[in-house]
């Protein structure tokens, strides 16, 4: 079997679209499961918004999904450049050769003439797109002006069909009578996208392009290029274009569609890349899949021909999964940052942190989740108004400095110990449990929804646990005068 070489090239224009993601991904997969070459290009060609910061969130990205590339910027490769602007003299090589070869021309029409063309084609009331017949397609004379701008097209055969054997959408043929004299080569030598992607994969040597759907009415055009330049064109796998869930194509205002958003908002890489995986692809009815799985498991002819939706739920559920597969000194080092984001200095070996993170891992979806539901076993207490009106009140001061009381004497300060100490006391003073545990925990951790009383008394130490009895205690009872 010959190499694996595919490719992911996005184009710089702002964030990574968590679409582009997954095409990326699908790539990266067949690579790695067949000891391929990954490549990572930026088509930058689009000078109004293709930005260096662009560039830069495009590899940040691709970090943090772990997404290696083993040919491109920052790793560099044989079949270098890997940034379009930078190759646009290898552009103008393949471009000469398509004239000299009769399959291309220099194009001296003017914006005016076209727009001219594109009004009269309106007035005939014809059905159909738009096709730019250029009068330089069959001239030898060079035009008045010796310095007229001009632009290379490829000269489309009219006759005939184009097909390919999609590895996603089968077969597909394309009559060649539906082609137009597309352009390779604008004025200013920055080649259009099927010119550029063509001449980028031939000489990339890569043997499969997998793309959004909406790209297949590129690949004729594309496949016509590889045969003017005499060469086999790659194998084509077109994906279905990820939807909102009404339907409509993906953007901001239905969900978070940035990569860095979802890093931002304490999400795993793995679970971004098990949901992407599986919206478009499945095996059997496995839904949660670690990154080894994906990579054995993966195969184009499981992946779907009709669009996949996006769920917020779903994509919460699978990485709700992925952060409880992960160890919890794991999780402790992964929430360090997001700790550090609400004011908590804390390093990821720290005590508190690694006994709190048992007890909080099954209520937390997010490592942000993680840090806001540890955040009270360090500094001071912060009470969640609800919960101070309801529970902190006169009727309950009592209890809460006698259970401070109590527990001062407890040793060792283990929630077995505690859980067996406050229970007899409990008994004792004929005290139903809910009367107690839930004002202490709210004097403890200022929530009403937290790990139980005796572990969260375990982890706070008993020093933090008398004093925030104590100090609730007095704020219960000052609440007389409310």
């Amino acid at each position: 079997m010959s190499e694996v070489r595919v490719r992911f090239a996005p184009s710089p224009t702002g964030y990574l679209h968590i679409g582009g993601v997954r095409t990326a991904l699908y790539s990266w997969l067949w690579a790695r499961q067949n000891d391929g070459t990954f490549i990572l290009r930026i088509e930058d060609t689009d000078r109004e918004r293709s930005t260096e910061e662009s560039i830069r969130i495009v590899l940040d990205s691709m970090r943090w999904l772990g997404l290696d590339w083993d040919e491109g910027p920052e790793v560099g490769g044989d079949h270098g450049p890997y940034v379009q602007s930078e190759r646009l003299d290898i552009y103008a090589d393949y471009a000469e050769r398509l004239i000299q070869s009769g399959h291309a021309y220099r194009c001296y029409a003017t914006k005016e003439e076209i727009a001219e063309a594109r009004e009269a084609f309106k007035k005939t009331g014809a059905k159909g797109g738009f096709r730019f017949q250029s009068p330089w397609r069959d001239r030898t004379d060079p035009p008045e002006d010796p310095n007229a701008r001009y632009v290379i097209r490829f000269r489309a055969p009219h006759e005939g069909s184009t097909g390919w054997d999609d590895e996603v959408k089968d077969r597909i043929d394309v009559p060649n009578e539906t082609q137009q004299d597309f352009i390779l080569l604008r004025p200013d030598g920055m080649p259009l996208y099927n010119f550029g992607c063509v001449v980028d994969d031939l000489t990339m040597g890569v043997t499969l392009v997998a793309r959004g759907d909406d790209h297949v009415i590129n690949t004729a055009p594309q496949i016509l290029l590889y045969q003017a330049l005499g060469a086999e064109h790659p194998k084509f796998a077109h994906m279905p274009m990820v939807l909102a869930p009404n339907g409509e194509k993906l953007s901001k205002r239905h969900a978070a569609v940035g990569v860095l958003e979802y890093r931002d908002m304490g999400y795993l890489p793995d679970a971004v890349l098990n949901y992407l995986a599986r919206l478009g692809w499945s095996h059997g009815d496995q839904e949660i899949f670690t990154r080894e799985e994906l990579i054995e498991k993966f195969s184009w002819d499981r992946v779907g021909s009709t669009a996949g939706r996006y769920d917020s739920k779903k994509f919460l559920y699978v990485q709700e999964e992925h952060l409880r597969m992960l160890l919890d000194a794991e999780i402790a080092r992964l929430a360090v940052p997001f700790l550090a984001e609400i004011g908590i200095d804390v390093a990821a070996d720290d005590p508190v942190l690694l006994e709190a993170i048992p007890y909080v891992k099954p209520r937390a979806a997010t490592l942000a989740d993680v840090a806001n539901a540890v955040s009270y076993f360090f500094g001071e207490v912060e009470f969640e108004e609800k919960g101070k009106r309801k529970f902190l009140v006169p009727e309950n001061a009592e209890n809460l400095l006698g259970l401070a009381e109590l527990v001062q004497d407890v040793e060792p300060f283990e929630k077995g110990k505690l859980d067996e100490v406050v229970k007899s006391w409990l008994e004792a003073n004929e005290l139903p449990m809910k009367k107690v545990a839930q004002p202490a925990r709210v004097a403890m951790t200022g929530r009403t929804r937290s790990p139980g009383l005796f572990e969260v008394m375990e982890v706070l130490g008993k020093d933090k646990t008398v004093e925030r009895l104590r100090a609730a205690a007095e704020l219960a009872a000052s609440a007389t005068a409310d």
